[in-house]
């Protein structure tokens, strides 16, 4: 199986270089330079795309064709070329160079495939057909962007600060990962943000997860000035409250039912 192991790497602050027409219009210097690195362009055209790129602070852009050495230095290279001699010399090079490498369209000379990609926030949805059909993965990433409309980067952002807001109340893992796998009600929270009732969502978050009633944060005491009040422990808490009829019509996937914890953070974190 071609590039059998997804991953999400970390560019930010690591030279990238994008070669090539092609690469410049299919926008992987923009992907590169939106992620974090520096991005050189080197390619004659097209010049729009140029002229763009040359107005952003971490772009340099050299107006020609791959030359030997432009690799230098770089972390990654995102390539384009219909010379297949041009492109066995940017892998060579790569390879001497110990650089990641893209050569668009030649399986052989990469060392892992971009995927097409869904982004909402901190939520990003890779779709990969392991490099056989690259117009099948921009078709579902346009199905998968309808799908997932921008009220879901507003439901991680506030998984996120409910998990951080939790953690010292749920201490044990097993126990936890319980409780936010039977937490989340996907549809429910969805709506609740689309109607802009966020404080709703985040409440209703918290008491599923501590088995408390009015969990806001002046009902947890922040208003009156000291501590909050502290929920009870996981150990001591109630049963998580259940939920009857569940929403209808949000266009959600039905619940993360993959994620036991919302936002792993790192391998094993809890």
């Amino acid at each position: 199986m071609a590039f059998g192991y997804p991953i999400s790497l970390e560019v930010a602050g690591r030279r990238a270089v994008v070669i090539g027409r092609t690469a410049v219009a299919q926008g992987k210097a923009d992907a590169l330079l939106e992620a974090g690195a520096p991005v050189t362009v080197i390619s004659p055209g097209p010049g729009p795309a140029l002229s763009r790129l040359e107005r952003h602070e971490r772009a340099t852009v050299l107006r020609r064709d791959y030359q030997a050495g432009d690799l230098e230095g770089a972390f990654l290279c995102v390539a384009s070329s219909e010379n297949a001699k041009v492109r066995a010399a940017v892998h060579a090079e790569a390879r001497w160079r110990r650089v990641l490498v893209n050569v668009m369209d030649d399986i052989p000379h990469c060392d892992f495939a971009a995927p097409a990609l869904v982004r909402r926030g901190n939520l990003a949805i890779a779709i990969s057909t392991g490099g056989r059909s690259p117009a099948l993965a921009r078709r579902l990433r346009q199905t998968l962007s309808r799908q997932f409309d921008p009220r879901w980067e507003e439901l991680v952002d506030l998984l996120g600060e409910v998990r951080m807001e939790t953690l010292p109340d749920l201490p044990n893992y097993g126990e936890r990962a319980r409780r936010w796998q039977e937490a989340i009600d996907v549809d429910l929270l969805l709506d609740l943000i689309g109607q802009g009732r966020r404080g709703e969502a985040r409440t209703f978050l918290i008491g599923r997860l501590l088995g408390v009633e009015g969990s806001s944060s002046n009902e947890r005491g922040e208003s009156r000035g000291g501590a909050p009040p502290r929920a009870k422990r996981a150990d001591q808490a109630a049963p998580l409250p259940r939920r009857g009829a569940r929403s209808k019509g949000s266009g959600s996937t039905g619940g993360m039912d993959a994620a036991a914890d919302p936002l792993p953070m790192g391998s094993g974190a809890a």
